[in-house]
């Protein structure tokens, strides 16, 4: 059964600050003095954190058309394309490399206030669980560590998309903070690890899979960020080396044995199945216990996913029951060279993506390659309503951040080459894993890395990360496409996206909305804009 905490929404409004109204108990609006009275209030202003902020980025209820902000990343690289960038400007912008502050205003602002939200009721959660009354010490600090992973997670997807950021810890209660300059980025991320250290060590956390922690955060999810928050640290723009932190952060998740890769399905002789392999029990289960680290959940009645509307394209949507099939999230042929042709499972056809659809008669389709693993058939075909829920964070992430970082910090180790072996040794369907271990072992440091960096843009598609591993590499991959599935990685300032838009310093970063600017007169436009 879904969890409740989709369902649970909550509503606070400030206070007023004119003392005769302060003295009186307003009728139809809470304070956060009236509110935070007993343990149901904290509970459910953690609960509300599940859906706002951070999480939004991967929200699906955008539009049929648009997809969600977590594709705007990948729009920006040009691997990534929408049928529909016609009407959507900001595909169009994103890919062209012409946005700015006025001509995305809207669509800039959206993805800035949804996390300030989010970062609004963390802080207010964070100020005043504390001081509930009739919340045990335990339950406090686990809702508490809930509280502050949210804060962090968001103030991590906004400082790698803006930069130094306005750095607001206290409830919006006065208008001391309302107006408020940008914070250097290591003062963002430094309350970001701490945020973050706090939950993983002194939250008394679940140390569960989600889905068996009544789809709350876990410790797991926890050290999850927290690595990729430190690996993210070693690169551009701080350059500060916390590779070790990164591989000791992702060494709890794994180390755990609470989280497993998948397996295939396999016939009488020991070969795999693909109909049976694990990308298809991902795809039609609605998450892995063993491979989903965090997932924004949807429930069919409460919120509808609209991936599985996204898993098609237009041309088919009379084959459906949706009112609306689009592509919003359609690999360029580039991107698809980005894998071994006839060793790499996921590129299979109907894997990670498929390209036909075989009617009821026995007919088939031929369409532009689209999102299997989003597929929902029952969806998509009976109902037009999916509740499966969207992976943010998958075991492939902790352990291809480990490989990276342990190599970063101690060399091609044997457990560097393990992690990194698991994830390329379930793709690599026909290859024995000795092999596949013996070849990487004997890389150098450098080239190691650049193998870890090829797994993330073949395996995180889905999560969204090619975009934010250009920011911090600084380097641009380049399928070799010649059937290899080889990948270069070339400096990326100066280098032309895959629709030919040449990336520019100002491009790393996103600009600031001019709506917020107008808001904020203490805010200066990122530098280009």
């Amino acid at each position: 059964m879904k969890p409740t905490i989709i369902c649970l929404l909550l509503v606070m409004i400030l206070g007023t600050s004119c003392k005769k109204f302060l003295d009186e108990v307003p009728k139809d609006e809470i304070s956060n003095g009236q509110y935070f009275t007993k343990p149901q209030h904290a509970e459910n202003a953690v609960n509300a954190l599940y859906r706002t902020g951070a999480p939004q980025l991967y929200e699906s209820n955008l539009g049929s058309y648009s997809g969600s902000r977590m594709m705007f990343g990948p729009y920006m690289s040009g691997y990534i394309d929408n049928e529909f960038k016609g009407q959507e400007i900001h595909v169009q912008y994103a890919q062209n490399m012409t946005l700015n502050g006025t001509n995305l205003s809207s669509y800039l602002q959206a993805m800035w206030s949804s996390m300030y939200n989010g970062i609004a009721r963390a802080n207010n959660a964070i100020k005043y669980i504390p001081k509930t009354p009739g919340l045990s010490d335990q339950r406090s600090k686990q809702l508490l560590a809930e509280a502050k992973f949210f804060r962090a997670y968001a103030y991590f997807q906004l400082v790698r998309l803006y930069g130094g950021l306005p750095l607001i810890t206290e409830p919006y209660e006065d208008i001391s903070n309302m107006e408020v300059e940008r914070s250097p980025v290591d003062k963002v991320y430094e309350l970001i690890t701490t945020d973050l250290e706090y939950a993983l060590n002194e939250g008394g956390l679940a140390d569960l899979a989600m889905i068996n922690n009544g789809g709350r955060i876990t410790k797991g999810a926890v050290a999850t960020l927290l690595a990729d928050v430190y690996l993210t640290m070693s690169g551009f723009p701080l350059n500060m080396d916390r590779s070790a932190k990164a591989a000791s952060a992702a060494r709890v998740v794994i180390n755990s044995n609470k989280y497993n890769l998948t397996a295939h399905g396999l016939d009488a002789d020991g070969n795999v199945v693909p109909a049976n392999s694990a990308y298809n029990k991902l795809r039609l289960s609605d998450n892995s216990a063993s491979e989903y680290i965090y997932y924004f959940e949807y429930a069919v009645g409460i919120a509808t996913s609209t991936y599985a509307s996204w898993s098609l394209p237009a041309t088919v949507t009379s084959e459906t029951k949706y009112a609306i099939t689009a592509n919003t999230f359609a690999p360029s042929d580039k991107f698809l060279a980005g894998y071994q042709k006839t060793e790499d499972l996921r590129i299979q056809e109907k894997q990670f993506f498929h390209s036909s659809l075989t009617r009821s008669n026995g007919t088939t389709i031929n369409f532009a390659t689209a999102p299997y693993l989003w597929l929902d058939q029952e969806a998509v075909f009976g109902t037009a309503t999916s509740g499966k829920d969207q992976p943010i964070y998958t075991y492939s992430d902790p352990l291809l951040i480990a490989a990276e970082s342990i190599a970063l910090s101690e060399g091609v180790t044997t457990e560097a080459v393990d992690y990194l072996s698991r994830v390329r040794g379930r793709a690599y369907w026909k290859t024995d894993i000795s092999t596949i271990k013996l070849q990487l072992s004997q890389l150098s440091k450098e080239d190691f890395i650049k193998e870890v960096w090829k797994e993330r843009f073949r395996e995180l598609v889905f999560e969204g990360r090619i975009w934010f591993d250009i920011q911090r590499t600084r380097l641009f991959p380049v399928p070799a496409n010649n059937g290899t599935g080889n990948i270069l990685f070339e400096p990326v300032i100066g280098h032309a996206n895959n629709h030919g838009a040449i990336i520019q310093q100002k491009n790393l970063l996103l600009p600031i909305a001019t709506d917020e600017l107008q808001r904020n007169p203490k805010l200066v436009q990122n530098p280009g804009y």
